[in-house]
């Protein structure tokens, strides 16, 4: 498994969690909301790269 796999979806986390902390406090609630969305469909877009990417290596495997 790749390592920078990891690391690409904890930065996500990690600043998707900074700034709805931020947005958070200032009561922009709605704004925060959104932030988190918008991380959890980037995170999803990338796991689909990868997940297209270990079935592609299947069919080749397979040969199908």
């Amino acid at each position: 498994m790749e390592v920078d796999l990891v690391f690409k979806i904890a930065a996500v986390g990690i600043l998707v969690a900074v700034l709805n902390l931020l947005l958070g406090r200032s009561g922009r609630d709605e704004q925060a909301l959104l932030v988190t969305i918008a991380g959890i469909v980037v995170t999803f877009t990338v796991l689909l790269k990868e997940i297209s990417n270990l079935f592609d290596l299947i069919k080749s495997l397979f040969g199908f």
